[in-house]
C-alpha cells in the first residue's frame, strides 16, 4: 500500500458517514489553513444532477485552447484519485509528491477532528490551486450545492447549473422543486449564473433564488441555444449567431452542454475567438461518459467486431439520455444491444433501466468491487425485470461479456454492449481495459 493510499484510508475515517453536508467543518479547516479559498484564481462553480463533468470538461478544453491555464476539481475519479485535480498549464492530473504534501497538511492542520472524506480532500484542492498559477478555477460540486464543500466561494464569475433530476433523494429530498433549491444554493449576489433547460419544477425555483440574489439568469432554450446545422452546431443568442464544429462528445444532449458552457464563459467574459472554440470542442475529452471502448484486453474478449461503450450515468435522468443514444445508433446501424450493470444501493435501477424497455436483447448484472454499497447481482438483475428486461446475474464483468460472447455466437452476429450504471463500474472497465485516464 503507498503512501497516498494510507492517507487517503486515514481520511476517510474521520467521519462514521461518508456523506454528512455542512459547511461548518469546512469553514473550520480551511481557516486553519490559512484561508486558501480566498486566495484562488477566477472561480466558474457548476452544479447539477446530470452533464455537470461534460460541461466542466467542454470549459477547459475551450479555455486550455485559448491559452488559459485551468485548475479542474471533479469528483469522483475513475481509477486514481489524482483525476480529481488537474493543475494548471496544460491541465495534467496533481503528481503523486504534491498530492501527498497537501493532503497531510491538512490532516495536520484538521487534528483528528470530524470531518468527512469530501470535505477534507477538496480543502487540499483548494491549498493546490492557491499556491499553483492559473487563470480560471473549474470547480465541479459534489453533492447538492449549498452544504456542498465547494460552496465556500463567494464571488464566482458565474455559477452553473446543468440539468437537475432526481438523485442522492436520501440526502438532497425527494422532490425535485427540493433538490433544485439545494443545486441553486450555488447562486451568490450580484453575479451571473447560466442554467441547463429544466423541467419547470427546477426551473422556477432556480429563477426565484436568482432574483433573491439579483444575480442575472440566462436560460437555455430562452437566451441561448445550439443545435445540429448540416454537419455543424449553430450556437445562438441575443448577440447573434456562431457557426461551429460539432461536439466531439457523443450524445445529442452534447449540444445542450456545449451551449451552456458558451454561454458561461461569456457570461464570465471569457469567450474566446471562434478558431479557439473549435478547437476545443473538437479537443473535449471526458472518460466514462459514452466513451467508445476500441482497444485493450476487455475489447478483446468480446466477440470481433463488437461495439462496446461505457458510460457511468445511474439516475433515470442519465437512463433517458443513454438509451436515447443507444436507439439512435441503432438507427443508424442495427444490432442486438447487450447491457452490462451494475449500480449502488443509493440508486434507482428501475428508473436508469425503464427508458432502455424494447431497446435491450438482455441485461447482464455484475458486482463492484470498488466500493461497499454496490447491489448485488441478483437485485440488480431483479430490478431489471422490474424495468421489463430480461436479466442475469453474473460473478464479474468478465463472465457477464463471456456471457455476451456466447450468445452473439448463437445469434450470429456482433452485439452491441453498453457497460454502465456506475461511475465505479466505468472505472473497473477502464482498469481493466488499461485504459486509466490522462
Amino acid at each position: 500500500m503507498d503512501q497516498i493510499t494510507r492517507i487517503l484510508d486515514r481520511l476517510l475515517a474521520l467521519h462514521p458517514k461518508e456523506i454528512d453536508l455542512s459547511l461548518g467543518r469546512m469553514h473550520r479547516l480551511l481557516a486553519a489553513l490559512g484561508s486558501p479559498e480566498k486566495r484562488l484564481p477566477p472561480v466558474i462553480h457548476i452544479a447539477g444532477t446530470n452533464g455537470k463533468g461534460s460541461v466542466t470538461a467542454t470549459l477547459r478544453a475551450i479555455l486550455e485552447a485559448s491559452g488559459k491555464r485551468c485548475h479542474v476539481y471533479t469528483s469522483p475519479h475513475l481509477v486514481s484519485f489524482n483525476e480529481r485535480i488537474r493543475l494548471g498549464s496544460g491541465g495534467k492530473f496533481v503528481s503523486d509528491p504534491e498530492l501527498f504534501d497537501a493532503l497531510q497538511r491538512c490532516e495536520e492542520a484538521n487534528g483528528g477532528e470530524e470531518i468527512t472524506f469530501f470535505e477534507i480532500t477538496t480543502a487540499a484542492a483548494f491549498l493546490l490551486f492557491a499556491e499553483h498559477p492559473a487563470d480560471v478555477v473549474l470547480l465541479e460540486v459534489g453533492l447538492g450545492g449549498r452544504l456542498d464543500a465547494t460552496n465556500v466561494i463567494d464571488d464566482p464569475l458565474v455559477s452553473v447549473i446543468t440539468p437537475v433530476s432526481m438523485d442522492h433523494e436520501k440526502f438532497l429530498g425527494d422532490d425535485l422543486s427540493v433538490i433544485a433549491a439545494e443545486k441553486a444554493g450555488i447562486i451568490k449576489p450580484e453575479r451571473p449564473v447560466v442554467s441547463a433547460e429544466q423541467d419547470p419544477a427546477a426551473h422556477i425555483v432556480i429563477e426565484r433564488q436568482a432574483a433573491r440574489c439579483r444575480a442575472a439568469l440566462k436560460v437555455c432554450g430562452q437566451d441561448f441555444i445550439a443545435h445540429p446545422d448540416q454537419g455543424r452546431m449553430a450556437y445562438q443568442d441575443d448577440d447573434g449567431l456562431l457557426d461551429l464544429v460539432q461536439p466531439v462528445l457523443g450524445g445529442g444532449h452534447q449540444y445542450a452542454n456545449s451551449a451552456l458552457a458558451l454561454a458561461a464563459l461569456k457570461a464570465a467574459n471569457l469567450l474566446p475567438d471562434i478558431a479557439s472554440i473549435d478547437a476545443g470542442l473538437k479537443s473535449v475529452n471526458w472518460p466514462g461518459r459514452l466513451q467508445p471502448l476500441t482497444h485493450g484486453p476487455l475489447v478483446d474478449m468480446c466477440p470481433d467486431g463488437s461495439e462496446i461503450w461505457l458510460d457511468g450515468g445511474h439516475n433515470p435522468g442519465a437512463g433517458v439520455t443513454v438509451a436515447q443514444f443507444m436507439g439512435e445508433q441503432e438507427e443508424r446501424g442495427p444490432r442486438p444491444l447487450y447491457l452490462v450493470a451494475g449500480m449502488l444501493t443509493t440508486k434507482d435501477p428501475v428508473g436508469f433501466f425503464r427508458p432502455f424497455d424494447g431497446l435491450v436483447r438482455h441485461v447482464g448484472t455484475v458486482p463492484i468491487a470498488t466500493t461497499n454499497t454496490a447491489r448485488t447481482p441478483e437485485d440488480l438483475a431483479d430490478l431489471a425485470r422490474c424495468a421489463g428486461l430480461e436479466a442475469t446475474p453474473f460473478p464479474s464483468l468478465d463472465a457477464a461479456l463471456a456471457d455476451v460472447a456466447a450468445c452473439a455466437a448463437k445469434d450470429g452476429e456482433p452485439p452491441r454492449i453498453l457497460i454502465c450504471g456506475s461511475l465505479y463500474l466505468a472505472g473497473e472497465a477502464l482498469a481493466r481495459n488499461k485504459m486509466a485516464p490522462d
